[in-house]
């Protein structure tokens, strides 16, 4: 596999760096990193994603996979302070970063750990997955993902979606409806759809 923030061990030399910014109303600062995806800014589809997600009103945690060095899961979970998040990633310089922007962004509500898709998911109850799933990892991954979305989510438990048209929004819908029970395109903006599939 070629070297991408998908590795388990980027072996791009390290250059870390650290910026502000402003997400769900709340100010973060992040230290980011050569390896790791979107390093000098939070992703457009990732803050589209921030921005559009609302709470199931199901009980249970909040799932981030692909968490990498954090924005989507901590942004969250400083939204829902009474859930827990799980943030997950196979990449271990994103982890280690993640774990590093919680502290440093006083978020408490988190749980950070490996993981290859929802593997190693380390909890019964979700009411949501959230993901900007790694494109260059392979439709046989992301599919992967979505069907795990399925297997861990609470019944009436949401997966919620970032993803371009252009890069298979419209097949990663037609695959969701074969499971889930409501599919939806909650918005659109400059090519990236917000999909939520409810169990």
């Amino acid at each position: 596999m070629s070297d991408h923030y998908y590795s388990k061990n980027p072996e791009v030399e390290s250059k870390p760096r650290r910026w502000d910014f402003r997400l769900r109303g709340f100010s973060f600062t992040f230290e980011t990193d050569a390896g790791v995806f979107s390093k000098s800014e939070v992703d457009f589809g990732s803050r589209v994603l921030i921005d559009c997600f609302e709470l199931p009103s199901v009980e249970g945690n909040i799932l981030d996979v692909g968490c990498g060095y954090g924005p989507i899961g901590l942004s969250i979970a400083k939204s829902y302070p009474e859930r827990i998040v799980h943030m997950m990633d196979v990449n271990d310089r994103a982890l280690n970063l993640a774990i590093k922007n919680a502290e440093l962004n006083g978020v408490q509500n988190v749980r950070i750990y490996e993981s290859d898709a929802l593997s190693s998911v380390d909890t019964d109850q979700v009411a949501a997955v959230l993901t900007n799933p790694p494109i260059r990892a392979g439709k046989q991954t992301i599919f992967r993902i979505y069907d795990q979305a399925y297997e861990v989510l609470s019944e009436d438990g949401e997966l919620w979606i970032v993803i371009q048209k252009k890069q298979g929004a419209p097949s990663t819908v037609d695959h969701l409806q074969t499971q889930f029970k409501d599919v939806t395109v909650v918005h659109k903006e400059k090519g990236y759809w917000i999909i939520r599939a409810i169990k």
